[in-house]
């Protein structure tokens, strides 16, 4: 039987993969290879499921992130910097979860505040809100473009902005 944590995991991915509208119970059970009993023992129906989607998703990619910079000490920027441009196990995640919170309440409330949260922490991190916001929007940028920025391309543009401070 596959865990709670497993059912969100393929989530992101589907999310990921093919948009909002893709994640279905049938097509998690599918790519789990589980019936839809199993998905019912640990949620109670789609709202539930994307509720504790999102919150998976903020975890993951926001809470962990900035967990795992403070951890590391020394230069936190740095850290969190590696750690964005490395690849997830669904590229195109913040795409779709953007796009999802275009059409839905409740993903556009979680946007804004993973969105404030990274500001304010890339803010506190590098002393100086408009470089904090800077970087954020450069990331968020990277990732709209056709194609989209990202690993090394994306770590350059990031440490272009970061020299301009000095």
């Amino acid at each position: 039987m596959a865990s709670k944590r497993d059912w969100l995991d393929a989530g992101l991915v589907l999310l990921a993969e093919q948009g909002a509208p893709a994640v279905t119970i049938e097509r998690l059970a599918e790519r789990l290879e589980l019936s839809k009993g199993s998905f019912y023992h640990h949620f109670k129906g789609m709202s539930g499921y994307r509720t504790a989607l999102l919150e998976h998703f903020e975890t993951e990619r926001t809470t962990r992130f900035v967990e795992q910079a403070e951890q590391a000490g020394g230069d936190r920027l740095r850290t969190l910097v590696d750690l964005v441009v490395a690849p997830g196990p669904a590229p195109g995640l913040e795409i779709a979860v953007r796009a999802w919170a275009l059409q839905d309440a409740e993903a556009r409330t979680v946007q804004e505040r993973i969105d404030r949260t990274r500001v304010d922490y890339l803010t506190e991190i590098c002393g100086d809100a408009e470089l904090g916001r800077a970087l954020y929007l450069v990331v968020v940028g990277a990732g709209q473009v056709v194609p989209p920025l990202s690993g090394r391309r994306l770590k350059s543009a990031l440490e272009l902005v970061l020299g301009s401070r000095k």
